[in-house]
Order: structure tokens, then C-alpha cells, then sequence
């Protein structure tokens, strides 16, 4: 892509990279001073983990013999001097292409078998199974040898009606969409289900993903791509032909796969190139490219600034001969401007948040460890400042009197006993609403409701009531939270007024997000169960791989609800063994100052200023917390802002 671009996702990369590191300082500062709890230490191996491998998904979708893949190409393999992913008229890439890097694998192509549609699992249960995929390796400083590596994604096969039929390809109720019989009564449909090209481009290790879909057919027979691939893409690029403008197949994809407004979308134009006429004036020409791009603006109803004319031969060729002039006629700088000016400051921002919420959290914790124990201290300074110039009987009637503070303390391990029961019986509850097994219950009476009407008419009816009950579930999590959150306020404030405690309830859980997330998923399925698609669910194969679709994306949103719940509810009662142990170790730090007073009255100031001094430092720990996570905040709210005023001196 552009420089800009590039060293744009560059910059998003270091960035991460320099988060992580300030996160791995809070987490060693936190374990060198005894703060951390698993709660705490799982919060921040979350966050690492995510600034780690956070990815960047664009999506190319196109009807065939729109010119996607020679736009991947220029995008991607101009360094290579060659055209790299077949790119010739007619259909070429036949299946699904996935482009990547894993550093922990070598250069390679992937290709997982057609034939694997008949087990009916999904791509995200067949991704853990490497045994089901063809492996081909890539020879990266060959591009002869590359070139002719990639030629597989164009590879078919020549089947029966029957097994397109068997396999997804042949539909007798939409025979509109089936493919032409040749003379001997069989059909071509593609050799491979999916294609992962394991690729060590520079955009690709900085977390780049490519998705190249290959047309309405592919996207029809291949739920996944519908439903779980391109609704978590982060921008979707839609490549028409100018030379075409939008086909009936090309709007039947924008409407059916690509419509949600909530989706980052750009509309590419390619073939611009095609338009230039010989005998028309240039300033004709740029008056035909601007009028395709008003009408296919208001056909697919998106802003005009949205669609973007682009001749992907022409910059391909440009690259290669590193002719600047040629490839800003082919207008893709523009393309990749806009998606480095909108793309990547959206994922900053994203991330920026996630790092907000984290280092909030993160100074809760702290500071409620270090004031519980502060406050300890204060209460063993006052002490032992009572103790100047006493004799020895009333250091025994303190010593007695510690003991009888600890006593008296730990009767409270009978109430704190009936809370944890309390607590564990209603997060029981609540994670049973989510559980798996409530999911696949609740599943297994949704399909059963679908498969039940004539021809699968009724299965959006059936499948909106599914997605009803799972959001009143989600709700129902969300209410029992509510409930966990209120006893433990209550309860907290008692052991705080009779005990001493420093116990508070922690903000959330929230659990509105994975109800929104549901509301999109219910939402694209809503739309790829049209009549069609409806029909296509009367073949068995189709409804497995459709049920596993559904198990894999319903319980990811599920499990995450339940995770947070859980997490929660961890961080809460986290608290109440950290004050335990502190308050204990509180009272044998009391015990000991007594006894050595007794056999030293020295040691009464040395004990003092020891006590002053760690008070100091526990002065010192919380600031240099504090200074650790607002420095968190405040790398990521610089860089955010130093995006927004690029754009602002670019505009």
C-alpha cells in the first residue's frame, strides 16, 4: 500500500508494542510489592494479549471478474515483479482466500478439500484440525515458483448433480444460481472449501488480514462467511467493474451480505481503465467515471465520498515499473489513504478505551490494598505512641488486648463464610443462565422449530424466537449481576462499620455488549435466511454445518458473558482474602512491636519509625502505581490525538 499507509499500521504497531511493555511494568510492579490477585494479574495478561495480537481484517468482496484479485495483487506482490494470485478473465480464485502471517508457522498455502462440507463441521472447528488441510509450501523468493503455488485456489472439479447437490452447489427450488451442466451431465464447482496463504508481507506481520471472497455463489454456500468471517471484518472493501457498474449478482451481494450500515464499508470501482476511449476527450472521460460513481453511490445507498474509481491493472503495472506518474492515474493511492485516514485511528481508539478501562481498574485495586493497609499502620502508630513511658503491667494489658482484637476478628470468619456461600450460590445462578449446556438446549428447540415448517419458510420466524429468549437470557445474567452486586454492597458495608474492613464494590459487569453482539449476529442471519438460503437448510449437511455455525458464534458470545460475570465476581471477592491476610499479618505485626518493647523500651521509637517509614513507602507504591497507569492513558490518548491532528493538517 501507500506510505502512508504502511507507515501508518506501522505506527499502530509500535504503539501496541509500547502499551505492552507499560503493561508488562505494571504487572512486575504490582508483583514485586505484593499487590496483585489473580484477578488483577488476569486483567492484565488479557490486556497484554490482546495489544499482542490484535489484527487488522479487510475484506474483499466482489462478484467474479471484477478485478479483486489484481487489486490484492497491486496492493500486496507489486515487490515481487509479477502478478502473483491468478488474475486472468473469467472465473479465477474459486473459493474463500485468507492472507496472513503467523510467525510461528513457514510460508505457506493451505487448502482445505470441498469434500469436507459433507461432515457438516464449520471452517472454525476445521481451522484446529490440520490434518484436514492440503499443505503447499511457498517459495517467497521465487515469485515464478509463488505465482504457480497460489494457481491452486483456481482449481476445480467436475462433479454429478448429485454431489453439488450433496456438497452445496445445486439447488433444485433457486436453479437461477446452479451452474451449467457440460454435455456429459456434470457440473464444475471448486476443488477447496478454503485457502489460508501464510505470507511474510510486511502489512501481514504488523496484523493485517486479508479475506478475498469470491463471489455470490461462494458466499450463499458457505454460511461462515456470512455470519462469522465478514461481520468481524473491520473494513470491507466491495469491488464493481466500472465498465459494468452494479450487476443484478453484485447488488444481490451488497444487499444480502454487505448492507449493514454498522459495517466500515468502501465501494472500489475498478476498471476505470476501460473506460478510456480514444475517440472521447479526457475531460469526457472523467465526466463517464464521475457519473458511474454518483449512480452507483445512490444504487447502494452510500455516501459519494465512499466510492473510490481505481484501475487495479494499472497500478499493478505502475508498481512494478516504478512509475509514480502511472500509479497516480490509477487512483489507488486515494483507496489507501482513506482506509490509513479512517481505519486505522478507529482501531486506536478502540484500543485506547480497552487500555482506559484496564489502567481505571487496575488503580481501584491498588488503592484499596494500600489504604487497608495504611489504615493498619495508622491504627499501630496511634498504639504505640500510647505506650511511651508505660510499664510493663499495661504492655501486658496491651498484649492482652491485641489478643482479644484478634479474637474478636476472627469471629467475623463465620459471617464472611455465610457470605461466600451466599455469593457463590448467586453467581451459580447467574452462570447457569449462560451456561453451555442452557445454550445448547436452547438451540436445539430453535433448529428443531426451523426444520419443523414445510420447505424451512418458517425457519426466520423460528430462528428470531431462538435469538429472543437467548437475549432475555443475557438479560436475566445481567439482572442476577445486579442483584450479586447489591447483596455485596450491603454486606461490605456492615463488615466495614463492625470489623474495619475497607471492602467496595467494584463497577460492573456489564453485559450489554455481548447483547448487542448478539443483535447483529440474529441480524445477518436474518438476512442470509431468506427463501433461498431457507431452502438450501432442507439438506442435512447444510443444517449441521449451519447448527455449528451457530454453537461456535453463540457460544463465544455466551462464554465471554460468562467470563466477564465470572471475572467480576472474582476481582470482588478477591478483596476479602487480601484484607483477611493483611488484617492477620496486621495483628502479629502488633503482637511482635509489644513483645519486643517488652524486653527493649529502645525498641519502642526504632518500631515507630520503622512503621513511619513503611507508611512512606506505601505512599511512594501508590504513587508510582498511579504514575504507571496514567501513563498507560496517557500514550494512548497522544497518540490518538497526534492521528487527529494529522488528519487535520491533511484536510
Amino acid at each position: 500500500m501507500t506510505p502512508n499507509f504502511a507507515e501508518r499500521l506501522d505506527a499502530l504497531a509500535v504503539w501496541r508494542g509500547a502499551l505492552a511493555r507499560r503493561v508488562d511494568e505494571v504487572a512486575r510492579f504490582l508483583a514485586d510489592h505484593e499487590l496483585a490477585d489473580p484477578a488483577s494479574t488476569a486483567q492484565l495478561d488479557g490486556l497484554r494479549e490482546r495489544l499482542g495480537s490484535e489484527q487488522l481484517v479487510v475484506a474483499f468482496v466482489a462478484e467474479f471478474s471484477r478485478g479483486k484479485s489484481e487489486l490484492i495483487n497491486a496492493v500486496f506482490f507489486a515487490d515481487t515483479g509479477r502478478r502473483i494470485l491468478p488474475a486472468t478473465p473469467g472465473r479465477t480464485t474459486m473459493c474463500p482466500v485468507e492472507l496472513a502471517w503467523q510467525a510461528d508457522e513457514p510460508p505457506q498455502l493451505s487448502l482445505l478439500p470441498i469434500d469436507t462440507r459433507r461432515e457438516g463441521l464449520s471452517l472454525g472447528e476445521l481451522r484446529l484440525q490440520r490434518r484436514a488441510w492440503t499443505v503447499r509450501p511457498l517459495d517467497v523468493g521465487h515469485p515464478e515458483r509463488l505465482a504457480e503455488a497460489m494457481q491452486e485456489v483456481t482449481a476445480t472439479r467436475r462433479v454429478t448433480v448429485a454431489e453439488a447437490r450433496a456438497l452445496g452447489f445445486w439447488h433444485d427450488a433457486a436453479t437461477d444460481d446452479n451452474p451449467m451442466p457440460d454435455a456429459t451431465g456434470r457440473v464444475e464447482i471448486p476443488a477447496w472449501r478454503h485457502a489460508l496463504i501464510n505470507y511474510p508481507h510486511p502489512l501481514l506481520k504488523q496484523g493485517l488480514v486479508v479475506l478475498d471472497t469470491p463471489g455470490l455463489n461462494a458466499l450463499g454456500a458457505e454460511p461462515e462467511l456470512t455470519l462469522s468471517l465478514l461481520p468481524h471484518a473491520h473494513a470491507t472493501l466491495f469491488v464493481l467493474g466500472a465498465d459494468t457498474g452494479v450487476t443484478k449478482s453484485d447488488y444481490a451481494i451488497w444487499r444480502d451480505h454487505l448492507g449493514s450500515p454498522a459495517m466500515t464499508r468502501f465501494v472500489v470501482l475498478n476498471k476505470i481503465d476501460a473506460l478510456i476511449d480514444p475517440l472521447a476527450r479526457p475531460e469526457q472521460v472523467e465526466a463517464q467515471i464521475s457519473s458511474q460513481c454518483a449512480g452507483t453511490a445512490v444504487t447502494l445507498g452510500v455516501e459519494p465520498d465512499r466510492v473510490f474509481p481505481i484501475s487495479a491493472r494499472q497500478a499493478l503495472a505502475a508498481r512494478i515499473a516504478g512509475d509514480a506518474a502511472g500509479l497516480a492515474q490509477s487512483r489507488l493511492p486515494e483507496l489507501e489513504q482513506a482506509l490509513a485516514g479512517q481505519l486505522l485511528p478507529q482501531r486506536r481508539a478502540v484500543l485506547a478505551n480497552v487500555v482506559h478501562d484496564a489502567a481505571r481498574q487496575i488503580d481501584g485495586h491498588v488503592a484499596r490494598r494500600l489504604s487497608d493497609q495504611r489504615r493498619q499502620m495508622a491504627e499501630q502508630m496511634l498504639e504505640l505512641r500510647g505506650l511511651r513511658g508505660k510499664s510493663s503491667g499495661k504492655l501486658r494489658l496491651m498484649l492482652q488486648r491485641i489478643e482479644n482484637d484478634g479474637a474478636e476478628f476472627e469471629e467475623c470468619a463465620t459471617r464472611l463464610q455465610a457470605l461466600r456461600s451466599v455469593h457463590a450460590r448467586m453467581l451459580r445462578d447467574a452462570l447457569a443462565v449462560v451456561s453451555g449446556e442452557r445454550l445448547r438446549e436452547e438451540v436445539h428447540q430453535g433448529l428443531q422449530a426451523m426444520t419443523a415448517s414445510l420447505l424451512n419458510l418458517g425457519a426466520r420466524k423460528a430462528f428470531a424466537a431462538l435469538c429472543a429468549r437467548l437475549q432475555a437470557q443475557l438479560a436475566e445474567a445481567q439482572r442476577r449481576a445486579v442483584e450479586i452486586r447489591e447483596m455485596l454492597a450491603g454486606s461490605f458495608a456492615r463488615l466495614n462499620a463492625e470489623f474495619g474492613f475497607s471492602l467496595q464494590t467494584v463497577s460492573g459487569p456489564e453485559l450489554e455488549r455481548f447483547i448487542d453482539d448478539l443483535a447483529a449476529f440474529e441480524q445477518g442471519c436474518m438476512k442470509y435466511l431468506g427463501l433461498v438460503q431457507a431452502m438450501r437448510l432442507s439438506n442435512a449437511p447444510a443444517m449441521e454445518q449451519f447448527r455449528r455455525l451457530l454453537m461456535t458464534r453463540l457460544r463465544n458470545i455466551f462464554e465471554g458473558a460468562s467470563g466477564e460475570v465470572d471475572l467480576w465476581s472474582r476481582q470482588v471477592s478477591a478483596q476479602i482474602e487480601a484484607q483477611l491476610r493483611e488484617r492477620r499479618r496486621g495483628f502479629a505485626r502488633r503482637r511482635e512491636a509489644v513483645e519486643r518493647i517488652q524486653t527493649a523500651a529502645s525498641e519502642l521509637e526504632l518500631r515507630i519509625a520503622e512503621i513511619e517509614a513503611q507508611d512512606q513507602r506505601l505512599q511512594q507504591f501508590l504513587g508510582r502505581a498511579r504514575d504507571l497507569t496514567e501513563g498507560l492513558r496517557t500514550h494512548a490518548d497522544i497518540e490518538v490525538a497526534t492521528d487527529e491532528r494529522r488528519e487535520a493538517v491533511q484536510a
